[in-house]
């Protein structure tokens, strides 16, 4: 339950609260109700990884004004909107605004449970995914310039020769200076330097 993380859900009708609350915790998953997206918003340094269920429309602070807010703080948890009163257009835009779904009012609780383990697996995969390209980057940073230099023009595609070349050293010496790199950018092979190039040229 903890390794998923916390579904977080938002709205300000205390009854839609109560269900999904039980609906959520009868199903293993952790739940923590907020009656605003302000008070949700109070709760930020204590969360750690989970996933937003909130009503699109709320006094105070609407469901897109939090998704804003969210992306201002640089808070990467998955949101699911929930609309009601012919709120799809809002909801077209939560989603254009990076929401993962949204379940229209009366929900059906099969959909809404779908929709939330969607959310939190893709939770889990940018966390993966943060966690891979950090290491990648670190790795990358205790490359000399150099060796950075050499591993640039591997992922290139060039051969030991060329870069011998252009780097103006010789051959026998690229080929220590690429030991060095693939040792310390823990890579068993040239493709696996070129996608940890990716992922790291990515992530810029």
């Amino acid at each position: 339950m903890v390794a998923e993380g916390v579904v977080h859900v938002i709205d300000d009708d205390a009854d839609v609260r109560q269900s999904l609350a039980f609906l959520l915790s009868a199903a293993g998953l952790a739940v923590r109700v907020h009656d605003s997206a302000l008070a949700f918003l109070r709760t930020v340094p204590e969360i750690n990884g989970g996933c937003v269920v909130t009503d699109i429309r709320m006094p105070g602070m609407d469901g897109l004004e939090l998704q804003r807010r969210l992306g201002e703080l640089k808070i990467r948890l998955p949101v699911v909107v929930m609309t009601g009163h012919g709120d799809v257009p809002l909801a077209v835009e939560a989603m254009k605004a990076g929401a993962v779904d949204f379940i229209e009012k009366p929900f059906d609780d099969e959909a809404m449970l779908s929709a939330i383990r969607a959310a939190l697996a893709r939770h889990a995969q940018d966390s993966d995914r943060s966690a891979r390209t950090a290491a990648i980057q670190e790795r990358i940073m205790r490359l000399s310039d150099r060796e950075r230099e050499v591993m640039d023009r591997l992922v290139a595609g060039k051969p030991n020769k060329l870069i011998a070349y252009e780097l103006g050293i010789s051959p026998r010496t690229v080929e220590v200076y690429r030991a060095n790199v693939m040792t310390k950018m823990q890579a068993d092979s040239l493709s696996e330097l070129v996608r940890m190039a990716l992922i790291e040229g990515g992530a810029q």
